[in-house]
């Protein structure tokens, strides 16, 4: 008859236990690591919000150099500026984010950061796609954002907020500073005239070239006139004289 000793049926339960969270442990060892995102005053239209990011690490052979993040629509790339971050790790702006890193960060260190936000937008949740770099090139894609409570491997860091406040209202664009005003006209406009100017000057001088001609020609009649008067009061004192 086969009976089990009771020292064994005491150690079973454990040693199924510990078999169990092993299983989980392995199971979950990859999807344990995530990025994550926490925000100063997560409501909407909050203004100069401090949003602090958190990536886990996962690789056992190098460590975090770089993360590449997609910005949500409604913050601007030069709407961010960087709070916080890893020795020597800098922030540079994207078409439609911004890049962040420096030295590769220790193997298991996690990276974490904080940037200022000018302004959240008007929303109820934010995604933040982000692909991490490592020191030996490889990349991690926390890039899926979860829809209808589903669940996905690689979820993007996503900031719930909450209902704006109270009288909050969206920030102007500032715009470029206007010229100051001049009455001169644009460079154009100013020389676009000179042919006119040009051809009326011509005329003017041409009147006065005229005029300059009119001048002598009343001027040569009139000594003629002088010269046939003249000529006239000579030929008749003659006349008279002869008599």
């Amino acid at each position: 008859m086969n009976r089990s000793h009771p020292r064994l049926q005491l150690l079973r339960p454990a040693f199924t236990a510990v078999c169990a969270a092993v299983v989980v442990g392995v199971a979950a060892g990859p999807a344990a690591a995530h990025a994550g995102v926490t925000a100063s005053d997560p409501h909407a239209l909050a203004e100069n919000v401090t949003l602090s990011f958190t990536s886990e690490a996962e690789s056992d052979t190098a460590g975090i150099a770089e993360l590449r993040v997609v910005l949500p629509k409604g913050i601007a790339p030069d709407a961010v500026k960087l709070k916080d971050a890893p020795e020597e790790w800098k922030l540079t702006a994207t078409p439609d984010g911004y890049a962040i890193g420096g030295p590769a960060l220790a193997t298991g260190t996690d990276a974490e950061y904080s940037i200022t936000v000018r302004q959240l937008p008007d929303e109820k949740s934010l995604a933040f796609k982000t692909l991490e770099t490592y020191g030996d090139g490889k990349i991690s894609r926390w890039i899926e954002v979860p829809t209808d409570g589903e669940k996905v491997d690689n979820p993007a860091p996503v900031l719930q907020l909450k209902a704006a406040a109270p009288g909050a209202k969206p920030l102007v664009p500032s715009s470029s500073p206007s010229a100051t005003p001049s009455s001169a006209p644009p460079p154009e406009q100013a020389a676009a005239p000179s042919a006119p100017v040009a051809s009326a000057s011509a005329r003017a001088t041409g009147a006065e070239e005229a005029g300059g001609g009119s001048g002598a020609t009343v001027g040569t009649v009139a000594a003629a006139l002088v010269l046939v008067a003249a000529g006239a009061f000579w030929w008749m004192r003659r006349s008279r004289s002869g008599t």
